[in-house]
């Protein structure tokens, strides 16, 4: 079994297209704080696409390019990757939705609420992803690491959802984008440790397709369906930092 068959490259290829996908969905949580009604839901929208999507599900499929069995086939199921797109959307945005709830205050138990569905959305992608997986033989995991995984994806999902409402810097914001592709890059590659594959030359080839056939029209679709939400929030008005009760501008 080998994780970087492509090259270590692939790693920071997929942390990259995290941090994209997570900072535009980070920059469209904060818009969605101070809207209201139909506006806040669409806001959440793009943003459980931005970062559902391309930040978790794109970068899972992207790192997957890296793992091979040499010398057996490798396939997917397709129903069930959908599945872990779907679900990852929906599991981001019902964790925006709990944080992104308030307008007009910041609030420690949504911030903690939302981290943790947040976090517990990217592992649930992983884990519905991997469930997608067809070998020659079994998987099965380690509990110490899949626990660790989990703790990863809750405690950086939690912090970079903080920084959305503690600045409106643009480093700052940015730095909210990285931390949460640490949350989705680091879970994945403990996820991937927590892995073991008992290897079965007598057992039939898996049905499903390769990774290759749905990732590259898949990752254009991405970078297209980006566009729609990084215009949205360059065209949207700058917004006040929430803290305590009262919105509190940085000088």
């Amino acid at each position: 079994m080998n994780h970087f068959h492509l090259g270590t490259w692939l790693l920071v290829f997929a942390y990259a297209t995290s941090v994209v996908g997570c900072t535009v969905g980070l920059a469209c949580t904060r818009q969605a704080r101070h809207a209201t009604g139909r506006s806040r839901h669409g806001w959440l929208a793009l943003a459980a696409v931005s970062i559902g999507g391309v930040g978790i599900w794109l970068m899972h499929f992207i790192a997957m390019l890296g793992f091979d069995t040499p010398g057996f086939p490798v396939r997917y199921d397709i129903p069930r990757t959908v599945f872990s797109a779907v679900l990852a959307v929906g599991a981001v945005y019902c964790g925006l939705l709990v944080f992104g709830a308030r307008t007009d205050t910041f609030s420690r138990w949504r911030l903690l609420v939302g981290g943790v569905i947040t976090g517990l959305a990217v592992n649930l992608m992983h884990y519905s992803g991997m469930w997608a997986l067809r070998i020659k033989g079994t998987i099965s995991y380690v509990g110490g690491l899949v626990a660790l995984s989990v703790l990863i994806a809750v405690v950086a999902a939690t912090a970079a959802l903080l920084f959305t409402v503690v600045t409106n810097r643009l480093v700052s914001q940015a730095a909210a984008g990285l931390v949460m592709g640490v949350a989705v890059t680091g879970m994945h590659y403990t996820g991937m440790a927590a892995m073991r594959v008992t290897l079965d030359a007598a057992a039939p080839d898996p049905g499903g397709v390769e990774v290759f056939s749905f990732l590259f029209p898949v990752f254009v679709l991405g970078v297209v369906a980006l566009a729609v939400p990084i215009s949205a929030v360059l065209m949207a008005p700058a917004r006040p930092v929430l803290v305590g009760a009262r919105p509190v501008q940085n000088h």
